[in-house]
């Protein structure tokens, strides 16, 4: 009888143990997937934005220190590596393209021209997806943090090697207004 009690308790812990150690990978999985979805975004992002500059080259030659920090804006953005830096270079990016905006502005020309147009459109339809594919990454990673940091799970976490992820943010920076100067 003490035999059974004692085989149903360890059967019992094992069924719970695997079922933790599955949840964790699913979890994590889902963090890689939802990381691939922002990439894929901001690679058709990327894409956009020479098409972007070459067009608001024609119409605005003298903004060129505009168009060059968006540049390399992009350039520095293809390049980061993990969340902080990919934020932080994005950051970047996107005020960058924030100036670009603004200075089309003042060129009635350029903001008429249909290629730019739907380019600015695209661009802002991108931006949405990017917006909402961070948010399912950090609300993964979230779900995520907290399964290998409450009990059971933190019990499990560390000698497995499930270690905490980084959320994708913007820094302060980016949060701000733009401003353009003429």
């Amino acid at each position: 009888m003490i035999f059974i009690i004692v085989l149903v308790v360890v059967v019992v812990l094992v069924v719970i143990v695997i079922s933790i150690y599955n949840k964790m990978v699913r979890l994590r999985n889902r963090i890689e997937n939802a990381w691939a979805q922002i990439d894929v975004q901001l690679k058709r992002r990327w894409n956009l934005i020479p098409n972007l500059v070459e067009t608001v080259k024609g119409y605005a030659s003298h903004e060129r220190e505009t168009l060059e920090a968006v540049i390399a804006a992009r350039n520095a953005a293809t390049t980061a590596q993990g969340p902080a830096a990919q934020a932080q270079s994005e950051n970047m990016l996107t005020g960058a393209l924030r100036q670009l905006f603004a200075v089309s502005e003042a060129y009635p020309e350029l903001k008429a021209n249909d290629n730019f147009r739907d380019l600015q459109e695209e661009l802002t339809a991108t931006e949405g997806r990017i917006a909402y594919a961070r948010q399912l990454y950090n609300d993964t990673v979230l779900k995520y943090n907290n399964s290998i940091q409450t009990f059971p799970g933190v019990m499990m976490a560390g000698p497995m090697r499930f270690n905490a992820r980084e959320y994708f943010e913007a820094d302060d920076e980016s949060r701000g207004n733009v401003s353009v100067q003429f």
